[in-house]
C-alpha cells in the first residue's frame, strides 16, 4: 500500500474503491444471496473455503483491511486513522459486507498489541487478521459475574506447562470458537493480584461447551468447563497475576465495539432507520404523511434522536481514544446509553405492530414480525451483555465522575 499524506487521500480513495470494486464477490452483489450465516465470523471452519464469505474474508485479510490500523508486522495494513476512515467510508458507500466480525480483531488483538510478547504478537495476530481463527471470552462465572473478580477458575503451575479446572458460563460462541482467551486464578491468597490471562485451544482434551437456550429460542451462550486442561506455559499474557488490568482494558474495547453496534442502528429488533417505515405501514398516516399516532410518533422520534446523539457521541470518543492510548472509562457510559436505546427501540418496534409483533412462529406472520419479537426478546440482554448496566453506572461514577465509594 502506498504512503499517502494528507494531500493525496483522494488518490487513496480511488485505489481502494477500485479495489473494493474488483475484488468482492459477485455472489455477494446479490442482496439474498444465500451464504452460511457462520462464514463471516471466519474460524478454522471456513479458513481456505469456497462460500462466498469466506472467499470476501480471504481477500480482505490478506489485504490487512480487516485490521487496516494494525501494523504491517502483524497482518494489519498499517494504515493512518485517516485512511481507515476512507476505508469504512467506502465500504459503507458500496453497501459491502464485512470482512470479518471476530471477537479477536474486537478484543484480544488490541491487548495483544500492548501487553503481548513479540512472540506472542507474530503467532496470534496474522490468523486474526485473515479470519482463520475465531475466539471467545472466557470471563464470568456462575459464582462471578458483576463481581468478576471472584473468579475461582484454577490455573496451577506444574512446571513446564499450566493445568487448568473450573467453569465459565456466558460464554458466547464457545461451541463455535476456536480459541478462548480466558481469566483464571493463579493465587488464590489474592482477589484481583491473584489473576491471570492466558489463552486456550479449544481442542485441547477436557475442554467442553454446552449451548444455553435463550427466551428468544437462540443459544448464542454456552457453559464452558475445564477439567484437568493443560496449556504451554507461553500461553500466558502479560505477568503471573497481573491479569486484572489486562481483563479491564479488553473490557473496555468490548464495551467500546458494543455501543458502537448499537450507535449504528443495527442490533436487536431492526434498525433504527427501519422504525418509522414500519410505525407507518401498520399505523397509518396522516394529511401530511406523518405517523397517524402522535405519542407513538413522538416517542419514535425522541429514540431517534437520541441515536443521533449517541453516534455522534461515538464519533468524539473514538477520536479521543486515537490522540490518546485507546479506548477510556468513558466507554461505560456509551455502553450504558446504547443498551437502553436499543431496548427502547426494540419496544417500539413491537408495538408499532401491534398484535402482529407478539408472534412466535407460524405463517400468521411475517419474517419481519418474527425478527422483531425475537430481537425484542433478545435485547433484554443489552443491558448484561459487556458488563451489566448497574456495572456500567459504577464505573462512571468511580472513572468519569470521581465520586467516592459509599460508605
Amino acid at each position: 500500500m502506498a504512503d499517502f499524506g494528507g494531500g493525496d487521500i483522494d488518490a487513496f480513495r480511488n485505489e481502494v474503491r477500485a479495489w473494493l470494486e474488483a475484488n468482492y464477490p459477485a455472489e455477494l452483489r446479490d442482496p439474498k444471496a444465500k451464504t452460511d450465516p457462520e462464514a463471516v465470523w471466519g474460524g478454522r471452519a471456513f479458513a481456505g473455503g469456497t462460500d462466498p464469505q469466506a472467499v470476501w474474508t480471504q481477500r480482505m485479510g490478506a489485504k490487512g483491511w480487516t485490521t487496516p490500523t494494525w501494523p504491517k508486522e502483524y497482518g494489519g495494513a498499517g494504515l493512518s486513522p485517516a485512511e481507515a476512515r476512507v476505508l469504512d467510508q467506502e465500504l459503507a458507500a458500496g453497501r459491502y459486507r464485512p470482512g470479518v466480525l471476530a471477537f479477536g480483531i474486537w478484543m484480544l488483538g488490541p491487548v495483544l498489541l500492548e501487553y503481548g510478547t513479540e512472540a506472542q504478537k507474530k503467532t496470534f495476530l496474522p490468523p486474526i487478521v485473515r479470519g482463520e481463527i475465531r475466539w471467545c471470552q472466557g470471563y464470568s462465572e456462575p459464582g462471578a459475574g458483576s463481581d468478576l473478580a471472584s473468579l475461582a477458575t484454577r490455573c496451577e503451575d506444574k512446571g513446564d506447562h499450566w493445568l487448568i479446572n473450573g467453569q465459565k458460563v456466558w460464554t458466547s460462541y464457545a461451541d463455535k470458537a476456536d480459541w478462548c482467551f480466558c481469566l483464571v486464578r493463579t493465587d488464590t491468597s489474592k482477589k484481583h493480584e491473584g489473576i491471570s490471562f492466558v489463552l486456550i485451544d479449544m481442542r485441547t482434551e477436557g475442554v467442553e461447551t454446552r449451548p444455553i437456550q435463550l427466551i428468544s429460542g437462540e443459544s448464542p451462550f454456552c457453559e464452558t468447563f475445564f477439567n484437568d486442561v493443560k496449556i504451554p506455559k507461553d500461553q500466558l499474557v502479560g505477568k503471573v497475576n497481573g491479569g486484572w488490568e489486562i481483563a479491564k482494558r479488553l473490557l473496555q474495547y468490548e464495551r467500546q465495539n458494543i455501543s458502537g453496534g448499537f450507535g449504528g442502528g443495527g442490533g436487536a429488533g431492526g434498525s433504527a432507520a427501519d422504525l418509522p417505515v414500519v410505525a407507518k405501514s401498520y399505523n397509518g398516516t396522516d394529511d401530511t404523511g406523518r405517523l397517524a399516532d402522535t405519542d407513538l410518533r413522538q416517542r419514535i422520534t425522541r429514540n431517534e434522536m437520541d441515536f443521533r446523539s449517541l453516534r455522534l457521541t461515538i464519533g468524539r470518543t473514538a477520536a479521543e481514544a486515537r490522540a490518546s492510548n485507546g479506548p477510556s472509562a468513558a466507554t461505560s457510559i456509551i455502553k450504558y446509553a446504547a443498551a437502553e436505546f436499543a431496548k427502547e427501540r426494540s419496544e417500539l418496534m413491537v408495538e408499532s405492530m401491534g398484535h402482529q409483533g407478539l408472534g412466535w412462529e407460524g405463517d400468521a406472520f411475517t419474517t419481519g414480525e418474527l425478527t422483531a419479537t425475537h430481537g425484542w426478546l433478545r435485547s433484554k440482554g443489552n443491558s448484561i451483555e459487556g458488563g451489566t448496566t448497574e456495572v456500567n453506572i459504577n464505573v462512571v461514577a468511580k472513572r468519569v465522575l470521581g465520586l467516592p465509594d459509599p460508605k
